[in-house]
């Protein structure tokens, strides 16, 4: 078989088998060519999920009658001249491919129009890249790209696209994307002559939410937090949404690398670990972010698609990225963060069941938190004494000096002045809270609701705590500062243990040896392909160390950076906090679950615990009003 060039329509055809895989696949190109022209609106016409037409209109610089050939043309570009150009791409594309790639797969018409042209120009293209003629169009300045019948010449092509409803979601998908890349862009969609979407340019932060609002929903701008983080050259903006607001698949998570859309695994590892003692197993987290960084840092010339990038310093933007988005959800505290709502439902009560067998009560150990005077509290029963019926109305606990309430268990009040007292008898004493005393942002205790809740009054309403569940974080973020202030002690082995790895990571073992001494493992290559353990932390003395290292090498040859030592250590730290925590059942007096609610509002990641459960929800002035119909 001799060699031999192939014809210039059978190798655009091939280009578009890369790029052009379905109808949402054109849209992006074009638009992304929109966003190049410097467009501030974009308006797309879909006809039959893509098949019929896919129509592209906007406002752009638009191209002179001269170069709309060019434009047709394989390899023929206005935004890069130079291998130097190559290396700091800014705009979405750079290789001249997308327009003949689509003219050999569809019938495509290109009408264009600048500012200071008499009047636009209209070729079409069929991918083979010759017999261009250009005639006058009453296009507006901006361009049209209008492409009809997709794989019209390549049927086999066209057997694999999925029903027009299916293909037009792709297509409202993308646009939603690329709609929350660039706000200040207004976009109009229409399928079959009917509107979809039509978001007006966004240019102040309202703007912006309602846009993000518009695409992921009003209860996203609600449960996120708004960051703003910059180091060492990079930039990172947008929302991430609170841990107690997550999805069961990853299909809200947004992330633009200087306005790209792109899908990173060590984006994904970054974010992953930010999250990870603050998010319920099984959950995903949702986000919008804007990473922007120098072009040069960032090659986007890694796939065919541009929807993967890679970082020349990927350590970097991993630790940065982790740093950013880890301090940001620590930082959210109560009376800082988004309140943690609940939905107000109004449905006939559940009726108890007839019988209920109330659990017993384990031991339980006294509850360290520090009230005004420093002075450690105790159980005011005895952790094995059940909790006996409250007393009648006017009854007060010689311990606590709180007043009881009325139980329809008791005998009723003599009279409505003494039923009327024991409600005032729930509150905190004066000189706990008086006037003159700002209304902490958690509130002040009021009761322990089935020993398992505290109920709090706050300035805007009301909250509940679930007790354990927030004592279990504020003990867990304690045990963590402690654990990572001090040294960490290293325990020698008795006996080395030698592990077989592959040769990369013995490389890798040798090569980052006081990166593992840091973590308190001593570690020594032996062989090509075995290194040798011969001290451990001493808090993972009795875990699979082994296999911890190997986690660890693995993470570090795929992200240049491991957190696995840090993982295991807080998952026997987070064990310890869980059980030496307070737990159901175990009453509380008030002084003790008002100092676990100033404790609340000083402890990071508060809103959830180790487990990723929330710790506290809220009820405004304007719920409560709702659910009693007052003001209807």
């Amino acid at each position: 078989m001799r060699i031999r060039a192939l014809p210039t329509q059978l190798v655009n055809q091939i280009a578009a088998g890369e790029v052009v895989e379905r109808p949402a696949s054109v849209v992006k190109e074009l638009v992304e060519n929109c966003f190049d022209a410097g467009a501030t609106q974009i308006t797309i016409d879909i006809e039959q999920g893509g098949v019929r037409q896919i129509k592209i209109r906007d406002n752009g610089c638009g191209i002179v009658k001269d170069d709309l050939a060019l434009a047709l043309s394989r390899h023929a570009t206005s935004k890069i001249a130079s291998l130097d150009d190559l290396e700091h791409v800014i705009s979405m594309g750079f290789r001249g491919e997308a327009l003949p790639s689509i003219s050999s797969v569809a019938r495509l018409t290109l009408i264009s129009r600048t500012a200071d042209a008499e009047c636009a120009w209209q070729v079409s293209a069929d991918g083979t890249e010759q017999n261009f003629d250009p005639q006058p169009d009453p296009h507006p300045p901006g361009t049209t790209v209008d492409v009809r019948d997709l794989f019209y010449n390549t049927p086999a092509r066209r057997k694999f696209l999925k029903a027009e409803k299916t293909e037009f979601g792709h297509i409202e998908s993308l646009i939603q994307k690329l709609a929350l890349s660039r706000v200040d862009v207004g976009f109009i969609l229409q399928h079959n002559q009917r509107e979809v979407l039509n978001l007006r340019p966004a240019a102040t932060l309202a703007e912006q939410e309602k846009r993000i609002a518009a695409i992921c929903g009003p209860a996203f701008v609600d449960n996120a937090v708004k960051i703003d983080y910059a180091a060492s050259g990079l930039h990172l903006h947008g929302w991430v949404g609170l841990p107690t607001f997550s999805r069961s698949q990853q299909d809200m998570q947004f992330f633009y690398v200087n306005g790209r859309l792109i899908k990173d695994r060590l984006v994904a590892h970054a974010v992953k670990q930010a999250y990870q003692d603050v998010l319920y197993h099984g959950r995903h987290p949702v986000f919008v972010l804007y990473l922007e960084l120098d072009p040069a840092l960032v090659d986007v010339n890694a796939h065919p698609t541009k929807l993967e990038v890679r970082f020349r310093e990927g350590r970097m933007v991993h630790d940065f990225l982790f740093q950013a988005l880890h301090r940001s959800l620590a930082e959210q505290r109560p009376g800082q963060a988004p309140t943690h709502q609940i939905d107000i439902q109004t449905q006939p009560p559940i009726e108890p069941p007839a019988t209920e067998v109330r659990p017993t009560i384990s031991q339980q150990i006294a509850l360290p938190l520090s009230l005004a005077d420093d002075q450690p509290l105790t159980a005011s029963r005895s952790s094995t004494e059940m909790p006996q019926r409250p007393a009648p109305s006017g009854y007060t606990n010689e311990k606590s000096g709180r007043g009881l309430p009325y139980s329809a268990y008791s005998k009723p009040p003599i009279n409505v002045a003494d039923q009327i007292q024991a409600y005032g008898k729930l509150y905190p004493s004066a000189e706990a809270k008086t006037s003159e005393q700002a209304m902490p942002p958690l509130g002040f205790a009021l009761a322990h609701i089935h020993s398992i809740y505290i109920l709090a009054e706050t300035a805007n309403g009301i909250i509940l705590v679930d007790a354990h569940a927030a004592h279990e974080r504020v003990t867990y973020e304690r045990l963590k500062q402690n654990y990572h202030n001090r040294a960490i002690v290293s325990q020698p082995l008795l006996l080395p243990i030698k592990i077989p790895v592959t040769a990369a990571e013995a490389d890798l073992a040798e090569q980052e040896h006081e990166f593992f001494h840091s973590l308190g493992f001593e570690i020594n290559r032996s062989g090509p392909e075995t290194v040798v353990l011969r001290a451990t932390p001493a808090l993972l003395s009795k875990t699979d160390v082994d296999q911890l290292v190997r986690d660890i090498l693995a993470d570090m040859l795929t992200h240049g950076v491991s957190r696995k030592a840090e993982e295991a250590s807080n998952a026997i730290l987070a064990t310890m906090a869980c059980h030496s925590s307070v737990r159901a059942k175990r009453k509380l007096s008030i002084e003790e679950m008002n100092a676990l609610l100033r404790d609340m509002e000083q402890t990071e990641r508060i809103g959830q615990c180790n487990h990723g459960r929330p710790t506290w929800v809220a009820l405004s002035h304007q719920d409560l009003d709702r659910f009693f119909m007052r003001g209807q």
